[in-house]
């Protein structure tokens, strides 16, 4: 810690019954400062270390290549719908008038619809497409997208821009399977 140097040294007196005063030196013992810098150096670079951004992997078309615009077999297709409450809907195919052929899930089931359809599609043919709705979040894209990655899916579409057609009929379903209902 702090020390104090409290020998004499040996003053000389100047005049007869002077007594003078000792003088005293101080001497601050550095080690625990070192210490507390090593820990907090160590701290800093931990916490750095633990923030460090996660980045999803994203399959992009390769910009190299001149692609033109294919046609995605009905069979091979599973359109995906992310509606409010992070509700899901899809439909395999061509999406009928009346919605009959749209059906409800939600994020902890969906694997199993995804895994039936690649299961039972040839993987050439396969194709993800997800539609997200107005009232969905951007956390159900990116737990669609997780999804598509645990499972491998390599071939999907995200539309940006859906069909004002497509966005009352997420939120006719929205409607139909809100709670209470």
């Amino acid at each position: 810690m702090a020390e104090i140097d409290t020998s004499s040294g040996g003053g000389h007196k100047k005049g007869p019954g002077v007594k003078k005063g000792k003088k005293l030196s101080t001497r601050v013992d550095l080690t625990p400062m070192v210490d507390l810098g090593f820990l907090l150096i160590t701290f800093f670079m931990f916490t750095t270390t633990m923030s460090q951004p996660n980045a999803m992997h994203l399959n992009m078309p390769d910009d190299n290549k001149n692609t033109t615009e294919q046609k995605t077999q009905e069979s091979g297709a599973l359109t995906i719908w992310l509606g409010k409450n992070d509700n899901i809907y899809y439909y395999e195919g061509e999406l009928k008038a009346d919605l009959s052929n749209v059906n409800p899930s939600n994020f902890k089931d969906i694997r199993q619809v995804i895994l039936n359809k690649k299961n039972t599609t040839d993987t050439s043919k396969l194709f993800m497409i997800v539609m997200p709705g107005n009232q969905s979040t951007y956390k159900n894209i990116i737990d669609i997208l997780d999804e598509f990655s645990i499972d491998m899916v390599d071939r999907y579409a995200l539309v940006n821009k859906v069909d004002p057609q497509y966005e009352k009929d997420i939120d006719n379903m929205d409607a139909k399977y809100a709670p209470g209902n």
